[in-house]
């Protein structure tokens, strides 16, 4: 989710490698993703190759929205605990 939300729509072999799993670990989790309506999924040719595209939703940038600031709350208290401890 982070990383097709830095652009208007990531092709997947772009989110494959810069996550470094396989093409069918990036099926699984586009599956999941887009049952959820996070993201779309565009299919097209380049050439004679097929490809696909990754655009988030807005449902899908407002879910990853919520997500990065529920781990920044987990942080903050994590450094406040730690802190406290000192």
């Amino acid at each position: 989710m982070a990383f097709p939300s830095g652009c208007p729509e990531a092709e997947s072999a772009a989110v494959r490698d810069c996550a470094r799993i396989s093409d069918a670990g990036v099926s699984r989790i586009v599956s999941a993703v887009q049952g959820a309506r996070y993201v779309k999924v565009l299919k097209g040719r380049v050439g004679k190759r097929p490809r696909a595209w990754l655009p988030l939703t807005g449902e899908g940038r407002r879910a990853l929205t919520g997500h990065l600031a529920a781990l920044q709350t987990i942080a903050e208290t994590a450094r406040h605990a730690a802190a406290d401890a000192e």
